[in-house]
């Protein structure tokens, strides 16, 4: 399931306002029956996204992450814009590490097309999709599967991954805080992050604007920590951080240098 352009729009909406939106204000915001808006939240209430709440819908509290499926479909376009931005930013030849989540998975079917790839990566939609051209070659880490992140994690992926030393290291990311720091969902995550992080040349952080103030319980980072940020689009205030952290920004392809 793809959301909708008016789900989409209603969960910008429901960011935007602070986390909770009221059905009266959903349905005079879109001129819409209520009987469309109810459609729409249970929808989103379905794939986990939003809580239904008397009157309306909140960001659900947020201390585990959606599962794969689920967040294929949230804000799709935008990551598969940011996938076609990194792609991009990655030449023929060059060796790479691809972390977890679906922003890392996009970027795996636009790097389907380079050739003489080397990609060393725990996330099991990347590897299945680099697998489509021979030319490249593609290390799958082991460790434990997870099955509702499609992922693979643990003590034995954290060390096979430093046993690695590469041009370009991609991270996505469950959350950005206020203050610049970077947020997962579990301290394996962070472990990989971290182990990616310091085994690169250059890195690279994925993330689209919804990531910013979105919470999750773990430090892995700070932006400080990253070469280059390709996302949507940047909030003021997330353009802040990334200028005190002296973190090039990377929204449209006239960016690229």
């Amino acid at each position: 399931m793809k959301l909708s352009d008016r789900q989409t729009q209603i969960m910008d909406l429901l960011s935007s306002r602070g986390g909770t939106l009221s059905s009266s204000e959903l349905t005079e915001s879109f001129d819409v029956s209520v009987q469309t808006i109810r459609k729409d939240l249970n929808d989103l209430s379905d794939l986990g996204v939003v809580r239904r709440v008397h009157g309306g819908i909140t960001l659900p509290t947020q201390s585990r992450n959606l599962s794969f499926t689920n967040r294929q479909v949230i804000n799709f376009d935008e990551k598969k814009h940011i996938a076609m931005l990194t792609a991009a930013q990655i030449p023929d030849g060059a060796s790479l590490f691809l972390g977890i989540g679906t922003t890392p998975g996009q970027i795996a079917e636009h790097l389907v097309h380079h050739n003489g790839l080397k990609v060393i990566t725990n996330n099991l939609n990347a590897a299945l999709s680099l697998c489509c051209n021979t030319n490249n070659e593609t290390y799958m880490v082991g460790g434990r599967v997870r099955h509702t992140d499609e992922d693979v994690v643990g003590e034995e992926a954290t060390s096979q991954l430093r046993n690695f030393q590469v041009n370009y290291g991609i991270c996505g990311v469950a959350g950005i805080s206020e203050s610049g720091h970077l947020l997962n969902f579990s301290s394996e995550e962070s472990y990989l992050f971290k182990a990616i992080l310091e085994n690169c040349e250059k890195r690279l952080l994925v993330a689209d604007h919804h990531k910013f103030m979105r919470s999750a319980p773990v430090k892995s980072g700070h932006l400080r920590d990253f070469d280059l940020l390709l996302t949507d689009s940047v909030p003021p205030q997330l353009q802040a951080l990334c200028d005190e952290a002296e973190l090039s920004v990377v929204t449209k392809l006239d960016d690229i240098s």
